[in-house]
């Protein structure tokens, strides 16, 4: 299977590999997987999960928002909206309803925003350690120097722990994402939600998922907790638990 790219006019093309369905899976709901910040979509979530949707014929797409992985576009120029407007395309060119959304840490917060602007597609979430409003996170934490560093340049550069690389965090990026945080109004969301969360999670307290579960309102919103769960959760044990929900809201019985 070969990567392909989704180009549009103005645009930076977009890095993606589809699963198209075969027939034993061709009335099941298409999968796409929407990673996290800075992630790309050769992790050992999407490549698992995209392995157990062809071994039962479902459609899967993942794919590298702007600036991220294979696609185009620099990463520091990359906002929320953007990156959403990233997975929509996605969704609107390269998937038939209905779809369950994937979404990994900043990519359960986006599967969030694009079922409230794409109802009538969406027939299920799976979040894992979904990071809603998470840069209000970063900017609490934001020392008095890098504050003012943000302020002069335009960016910080902040550790990260999974890279030699920092994390390079603009002004932009937060001030775009104001406009899109969820937790402190209603949320009103028809598609069922599942909400994976690793209880030793140090990115993204588990304490988020319920946070997300209270400001969705009227809809069908349950949390899973793994007790041994880092914010990877990419073990064996860990990626079995995340396919049982995309096999339960597919309607797959066990």
């Amino acid at each position: 299977m070969a990567m392909k790219f989704l180009e549009r006019p103005g645009k930076p093309e977009l890095a993606y590999f589809l699963t198209p369905a075969a027939e034993s899976g061709k009335f099941l709901p298409a999968i796409v997987f929407l990673g996290g910040y800075r992630s790309d979509m050769s992790g050992t979530k999407a490549t698992w999960l995209e392995s157990q949707c062809r071994a039962r014929g479902q459609t899967y797409v993942r794919f590298d928002y702007r600036g991220h992985g294979s696609s185009g576009g620099k990463f520091e120029d990359g906002v929320i909206s953007q990156w959403m407007e990233d997975a929509i395309a996605v969704l609107d060119m390269l998937t038939a309803d209905p779809v369950i959304l994937v979404g990994s840490s900043m990519g359960g917060w986006i599967s969030l925003l694009i079922a409230q602007r794409r109802a009538e597609r969406i027939a299920g979430i799976v979040g894992i350690a979904a990071a809603a409003d998470y840069t209000r996170e970063i900017k609490k934490n934001l020392t008095t120097d890098q504050q003012n560093e943000m302020s002069e340049k335009g960016s910080v550069a902040l550790p990260n722990d999974y890279s030699d690389k920092p994390y390079i965090v603009t002004k932009n990026l937060i001030e775009d994402a104001e406009l899109l945080c969820l937790l402190d109004r209603d949320n009103h969301i028809r598609a069922p939600i599942r909400l994976v969360h690793g209880m030793k999670d140090a990115d993204v307290p588990w304490q988020n998922s319920f946070r997300i579960k209270n400001a969705v309102i009227g809809g069908d919103v349950s949390v899973v907790l793994i007790e041994r769960g880092d914010h990877r959760l990419s073990t064996p044990e860990n990626l079995e638990i995340i396919d049982a929900q995309i096999r339960a809201l597919s309607g797959l019985a066990e």
